[in-house]
């Protein structure tokens, strides 16, 4: 079974950073990818940022030039790296797991963390 462990959330003020980590563990296909989600109350769960195994990753535009997501493939384990944070980012972040092998779709989710951001 595979299990994601999320640590790094907080309260912080507008402006600060934050760094979310997420380890993998159990049986994981080599070929994946892992993101960060997130979910405000009273609203749908967004991607906030994937990254593959091969290193591509994509953002959403609301985040593009704040937040950072890498990986350390070696520990199975992702990054987001929050600079620049609003009001608008807080939320409770889940870390995603997703790969495809032999033609079935694995998604994994992690408990998640709370990122407040506020004065």
């Amino acid at each position: 079974q595979v299990q994601l462990v999320e640590s790094g959330g907080g309260l912080v003020q507008p402006g600060g950073s934050l760094r979310l980590s997420c380890a993998a563990s159990g049986s994981i296909f080599s070929i994946n990818a892992m993101g960060w989600y997130r979910q405000a109350p009273g609203k749908q769960r967004e991607l906030v940022a994937v990254i593959t195994s091969g290193g591509s990753t994509n953002y959403a535009d609301s985040v593009k030039g704040r937040f950072t997501i890498s990986r350390d493939n070696a520990k199975n384990t992702v990054y987001l790296q929050m600079n620049s944070l609003k009001p608008e980012d807080t939320a409770s972040y889940y870390c995603n797991l997703h790969y495809r092998r032999l033609a079935v779709t694995y998604d994994y989710w992690g408990q998640g963390t709370q990122v407040t951001v506020s004065s």
